[in-house]
């Protein structure tokens, strides 16, 4: 049943063509293009789990990006056409824990725990629980993510988000996925990298979000140069490059946390004194 309303300054009736605007209920289609860009990152999640098994590792590292391009646009796509809801939300994450959460810790673990394990049992013991705890900690990072969203600060992350981390260990694993033989150093630096990026998930280390960026305001040139200088590196060498870029940003957080700190202890003698 629509409501009436009128105009307050020609105190006139709405027409029926203004009441049949009102009251017409959107297009199923705008409701189902988020869900549909999350059930992309959903199957890129999938496909990288499966490619992993097979041991296409590059293939591997490449679905986990994709799922993160997926996972990008499915928001941007739900507040765009004022479509977001309470399921997607829900949907969003449980695809964010298969793509991010347990897609990288499959990887991790096919790619170095077999390997790993020729050096001795405990050896490969150690990249089991590595692989594990960072399926954990995505697992804990969402559900704190989830249970503070409504309260939350929009300008910070509290500890890595979870696309960032999947992306420093597919990035790894897509960079060593040439390595016929990495090595006892390199399969403990694949599992270290897993290990370290879980623990910074479930840290209260605070990351950019880079949510207070509209696309609606005037952007400085030097911003925009940004954009295809990203693409032009990515293009380079994508592996290595994206490896540079989400580790520079996963220890950004802890650098800066450790640099306060000094500073804090050079200051105190001095206002002692």
């Amino acid at each position: 049943m629509a409501i009436l309303q009128y105009d307050s300054a020609t105190m006139t009736e709405p027409t029926e063509n203004s009441v049949e605007a009102v009251s017409r209920p959107r297009s199923r289609s705008i409701y189902l293009l988020p869900n549909l860009l999350t059930t992309g990152a959903l199957f890129s999640g999938f496909y990288g789990i499966v490619a992993a098994i097979d041991k296409h590792f590059a293939a591997a590292g490449i679905a986990v990006f994709v799922a993160a391009l997926f996972d990008t646009l499915d928001g941007r796509a739900a507040r765009a056409t004022r479509t977001e809801s309470a399921f997607g939300k829900e949907y969003d994450s449980l695809s964010d824990m298969v793509s991010f959460g347990l897609a990288p810790a499959i990887i991790s673990y096919q790619w170095g725990v077999v390997r790993i394990a020729e050096y001795g049992r405990a050896w490969g013991r150690i990249g089991w629980l590595a692989a594990f705890f960072y399926c954990v900690a995505a697992a804990l990072r969402l559900a704190r993510f989830n249970a503070r969203a409504a309260t939350s600060d929009k300008r910070y992350f509290e500890g890595l988000p979870s696309p960032s981390a999947a992306a420093i260990v597919a990035a790894f694993i897509w960079f060593s996925s040439e390595w016929r033989e990495p090595g006892l150093p390199g399969l403990v630096a694949a599992f270290g990298i897993t290990a370290v990026a879980g623990a910074l998930m479930v840290s209260s280390f605070g990351y950019p979000s880079f949510k207070q960026f509209n696309l609606d305001r005037r952007i400085r040139w030097a911003y925009m140069l940004l954009v295809p200088l990203f693409f032009v590196l990515v293009a380079i060498d994508p592996p290595t490059m994206l490896l540079s870029i989400f580790g520079v940003y996963a220890a950004s957080a802890p650098l800066l946390w450790v640099g306060r700190r000094i500073r804090r202890l050079f200051r105190g003698p001095a206002h002692l004194g």
